[in-house]
């Protein structure tokens, strides 16, 4: 069995400036995945850094507000939504509530810091 709580994943800054946790990557744990898990946070009244990956990627938002942008779409997100997000595309995520905003990230296949291009 392979099990992994939150508060013993150490917490740090991303390239796109959120504050991420590392839960799950198969080049860290000793999984059979092909994707990456982690939990980001962003602060009230701050954004992540536009970027791209060449993964696709997943963000399951589960508490705050937020407004996501994809290519030139915006779309007011909160908890309980899923937002899909294709290879190659410019993204950023900011916090427009009065909370953290937080989600799952989820990269298949899993994140490489090649793979990422942050763009300002």
């Amino acid at each position: 069995m392979f099990l992994r709580c939150l508060k013993n994943c150490e917490e740090f800054i991303a390239g796109d400036d959120s504050i991420l946790r590392e839960i799950l990557h198969p080049d860290k744990t000793n999984v059979a995945v092909r994707y990456s898990l982690a939990y980001a946070k962003v602060k009230p009244g701050e954004k992540t850094r536009p970027h791209r990956l060449r993964s696709t990627e997943v963000y399951y938002i589960f508490e705050g507000q937020g407004m996501m942008h994809i290519g030139q779409e915006s779309q007011e997100v909160g908890a309980g939504c899923v937002v899909y997000i294709p290879p190659e595309a410019v993204q950023f995520i900011e916090n427009i509530g009065k909370k953290d905003l937080k989600f799952l990230c989820i990269v298949e296949p899993a994140w490489r810091e090649e793979d990422e291009e942050i763009l300002e």
